[in-house]
């Protein structure tokens, strides 16, 4: 039995948005009036720009929001602590989400970043809700998660070029391997510029 080789079975590539799609997301979706839709935008906006994981960011304190370093401190798995870089639009968005914050919810909990209409934390059902009901709007993909967008995160990066080192840190994956899978997405990607591009393909 020892000599025996189980056969490889390879691995899932993970699922993930298109680009045009995020695009259409976040330029062509209206999201309702109001603390839901101003929320509900917030978290599909930090989803895809930080690659976070749900528990992440449901736990956000405002203190780990740097708006003059433009970077967000990240309590990860095994309390393992990142720093996760923001661009500028995000950070104003962060920054109006907490100034409205304090205007609509005077007794909320402002030790959260993103709370409920009622001022309270969000629980990790009604982000997978919010995630699911955008996501129907632009994409056909089976899956509509808030893992998804973490998928879609690292596939965008890796398909731009980006460092496989620094995806591995953006998203706090413990060994590059975890990270690898990603790879395989921009090569599919590769293969389908050659079939279409390619005489001979």
């Amino acid at each position: 039995m020892t000599t025996i080789v189980a056969p490889k079975i390879s691995k899932k590539l993970p699922v993930f948005v298109e680009q045009k799609h995020t695009e259409t997301l976040f330029n062509h979706v209206t999201f309702p009036e109001g603390w839901d839709g101003r929320t509900e935008r917030m978290i599909l906006e930090l989803l895809y720009a930080t690659g976070m994981r749900l528990n992440e960011l449901i736990n956000i304190k405002e203190n780990q929001v740097d708006v003059n370093q433009l970077n967000l401190k990240v309590l990860g798995k095994g309390n393992k602590e990142r720093i996760i870089p923001l661009n500028a639009a995000i950070t104003g968005s962060i920054t109006g989400y907490m100034r409205e914050k304090r205007i609509e919810h005077k007794t909320s909990d402002t030790v959260y970043l993103l709370v409920n209409s009622k001022g309270k934390k969000l629980y990790p059902k009604y982000v997978y809700l919010v995630v699911k009901k955008y996501l129907s709007l632009v994409t056909t993909v089976q899956k509509k998660s808030p893992h998804i967008l973490r998928h879609t995160f690292a596939t965008h990066l890796t398909n731009h070029g980006a460092d496989l080192n620094a995806v591995k840190e953006l998203l706090g994956h413990s060994s590059l391997a975890a990270t690898q899978v990603y790879t395989h997405n921009t090569i599919e990607k590769l293969k389908e510029v050659y079939k279409k591009a390619h005489p001979k393909a």
